[in-house]
């Protein structure tokens, strides 16, 4: 996987961290995008509002519990 980061010019809680992620051999994947409280994926030709959300929180909370040791 590459992963490509943009940071913004503003605080985190306004538009937070965008990462484009695309397979080896340079074919975009999609969007994962930190914010303040969520998490948004949206696949790489999905549509807005058409985007996978998850409360930063939880995702934390699954990391730990499947992440090795």
């Amino acid at each position: 996987m590459k992963v490509d980061i943009e940071l913004p010019n503003a605080p985190l809680g306004n538009n937070g961290i965008l990462l484009k992620i695309s397979s080896p051999s340079g074919k975009h994947t999609g969007d994962l995008r930190i914010g303040r409280a969520t998490v948004t994926w949206r696949k790489s030709r999905a549509r807005s509002g058409k985007e996978t959300k998850i409360q930063l929180a939880t995702l934390i909370d699954l990391l730990e519990q499947h992440g090795e040791d």
